[in-house]
């Protein structure tokens, strides 16, 4: 039956053995080399490096989480952007047939026409501007308010002594804007001061 235990060297055994320990580091002395010792760094040394470049690691990470997490935001804020704006040229061209109606509405009312005629002109611009509204298409109506060339385009200046200068006093044409950013400016005139001012 064989033993579990390993068999421990006896002490003649211990003694040859740290005698050949003995004579190889004599012999690497000798010939000009440093002996071997147990730990020629410090044990800290090791684990600093790793500790190093563990940190890089988690940084390196951390950055690409960083960058990934704005790419997405980027791309959500490009979808938004694409799906509030895409119907831009649609509606602008809608907004001719808007003119239309109201140019109707006005020659109409002005002629003593048809008093259903007139009526359902009016219910049809209604609903069209209720549909559009609701697209985020809002009308720019700027009379009677100080010019302003960011949602208007100036088509004469007139003098209007009731008026302040640089005052809306006539709108050609409505503008509009589509979810805030401008669509169609509007054509206005302009109050100047008196000449004699």
């Amino acid at each position: 039956m064989a033993e579990d235990n390993p068999k421990q060297p006896t002490e003649a055994e211990e003694a040859d053995i740290t005698a050949a320990v003995a004579a190889a580091m004599a012999a690497a002395e000798s010939e000009g080399e440093e002996p071997i010792e147990a730990s020629a760094e410090p044990a800290d040394a090791v684990p600093q490096d790793l500790e190093a470049e563990l940190a890089a690691a988690q940084d390196a990470a951390l950055r690409a989480q960083a960058d990934a997490m704005n790419v997405q935001r980027r791309s959500e804020q490009e979808i938004d952007k694409a799906r509030k704006f895409a119907l831009e040229r649609f509606c602008g061209d809608l907004l001719g047939v808007v003119d239309n109606l109201e140019r109707a509405m006005e020659s109409s009312s002005d002629a003593g026409g048809d008093a259903a005629l007139i009526e359902g002109i009016e219910l049809t611009h209604k609903g069209f501007m209720d549909v559009l509204t609701k697209y985020g298409v809002v009308p720019v109506d700027p009379m009677g308010e100080p010019y302003d060339p960011e949602t208007a385009q100036a088509m004469s200046m007139v003098e209007q002594p009731d008026a302040e200068p640089n005052t809306v006093v006539a709108v050609m044409q409505k503008g509009y804007t589509l979810n805030g950013r401008l669509l169609r400016p509007a054509m206005v005139m302009v109050s100047k001061a008196a000449s004699g001012q």
